[in-house]
């Protein structure tokens, strides 16, 4: 803020202020310290503004159409129209404030935070340069300076108009088609979304399926459902060009084939934003572009980082969880350790994608002797009542030497709040007599854990 007056020492200073940079730096002032907050671009992250938030309106919308053609066979007839004007609408209003952060700004600074607008460089222990000012932290410095869009070095691709995340986020006008690379959780989303507003949509992965990371079955299934609403997949083969052709964006992938689309969309990862901020100056030599942290978010001494930066999961969940951790271990109180054996995640494509702890190819991996449970959605009782929309699997990793499930998936209708049931059984270690024994309420999308326990 212009009319604060910075002072040049204070009690911590926090470069980046997203999600777990802020809340990191709100529990600190409100203990009292005085705090630096500095952000280059805006304060609250990539989260509310170019995120999951705004994502999360789209798919609402796109869902939406969805079940509405679904209604033909089940309830009657209806005639859906999209229009793409209230969802931007809605986004510019409701989750962004047309990309404006004044009132996250204004909450840290009500709180009695220092706010600067700029890019914090560390030039020694405790001291930390923005704006060509010099500030110094008594107790340290947070890093929390979070991730951006990973853009391939295709030949071609940095000459053609391309969109990441952010671009995407903030359309007004639909293009009539539009080439996805990349079928992580952010392509896939975006594919189905525009896809069901009546785009043309093409998805590339270089991999061998849909969602790479998650179970094979979750990437399969997720292809037929998208192949039968129009969408076009093709795995398993890299993009080798990209060329402006006319009206045209052209992707000739390796076999030689063309993709073309009006757009193209950039889903192929995240970097973290480690460069520039001077760790070398403080002895921290990086060995992968992640921070390395223990178990209470340190680094060094004087030298804490959560969130995206730390490599521990890119999701606003764990920067949410890994702040109070810092927060507590800067103000020298007492906090549980950090323990990410059940980091759950939700890809909110429809069919939802929910995972927790292993795959079944990392329990493997690691060792452990492991049994697997599966259990169809369309097959259970609320799968079959739901008529249609139902696809699904819900798929169990169990340590068959401990009678315990490390790793689970649930795909179908609601398929992230199936996994909050099986998230708390990967977090609390519970065994598979304790999931026998319990009663699971008829019909539910959670009662097909039963029927996946059933065949043990």
């Amino acid at each position: 803020m212009s009319d604060q007056e910075i002072p040049n020492e204070v009690d911590v200073i926090v470069i980046g202020m997203g999600i777990g940079g802020e809340a990191v730096a709100s529990k600190v002032v409100e203990a009292g310290l005085a705090v630096i907050g500095i952000e280059s671009d805006l304060v609250g992250g990539e989260c509310p503004y170019w995120g999951c938030i705004p994502s999360k309106m789209m798919i609402r919308a796109a869902n939406m159409l969805a079940d509405a053609r679904r209604i033909e066979g089940v309830a009657g007839k209806a005639e859906v129209i999209p229009d793409w004007a209230p969802v931007a609408q809605r986004i510019r209003e409701q989750a962004t404030d047309s990309w404006n952060d004044q009132v996250a700004v204004d909450r840290f600074v009500d709180k009695g935070g220092l706010f600067i607008r700029g890019r914090g460089r560390i030039t020694a222990p405790r001291t930390v340069e923005v704006n060509g000012d010099t500030y110094t932290a008594r107790l340290g410095v947070v890093v929390a300076a979070g991730t951006s869009p990973a853009v391939p070095p295709i030949p071609g691709l940095a000459d053609v108009d391309y969109w990441t995340n952010r671009e995407a986020m903030q359309v007004e006008r639909l293009p009539k088609s539009l080439v996805v690379l990349g079928s992580g959780a952010i392509g896939s989303e975006l594919a189905e979304v525009f896809s069901r507003f009546g785009v043309q949509v093409s998805v590339i992965e270089a991999l061998d399926r849909l969602l790479p990371r998650e179970e094979p079955e979750a990437g399969a299934l997720l292809q037929e459902v998208f192949e039968v609403e129009g969408i076009a997949v093709r795995v398993g083969t890299l993009a080798t060009s990209v060329a402006q052709d006319g009206s045209d964006i052209v992707v000739t992938l390796a076999d030689g084939t063309e993709v073309r689309g009006e757009r193209i969309l950039v889903a192929t990862g995240r970097r973290t934003n480690v460069e520039g901020l001077g760790l070398d100056n403080v002895g921290v030599e990086l060995t992968s572009p992640y921070i390395d942290i223990d178990d209470h978010m340190k680094v060094d001494d004087g030298l804490w980082a959560v969130g995206d930066i730390t490599g521990k999961g890119l999701f606003t969940h764990i920067a949410a969880y890994q702040a109070p951790i810092a927060a507590a271990s800067i103000l020298g109180e007492e906090y549980a350790p950090a323990d990410y054996r059940a980091m759950p995640r939700v890809t909110f494509t429809d069919p939802e994608v929910g995972s927790v702890g292993a795959t079944e190819e990392e329990a493997r991996a690691a060792g452990l002797n492991i049994v697997v449970a599966t259990q169809n959605v369309a097959g259970s009782a609320r799968g079959w009542l739901h008529a249609t929309g139902n696809e699904g699997v819900i798929k169990l990793v169990i340590d068959a030497d401990r009678q315990v499930v490390v790793g689970a998936t649930s795909v179908g209708p609601h398929g992230g709040e199936v996994l909050s049931m099986l998230t708390l059984a990967v977090h609390a270690e519970l065994s598979i007599e304790i999931l026998r024994s319990m009663i699971y309420a008829y019909p539910t999308f959670h009662r097909g854990i039963e029927d996946a326990l059933g065949q043990l």
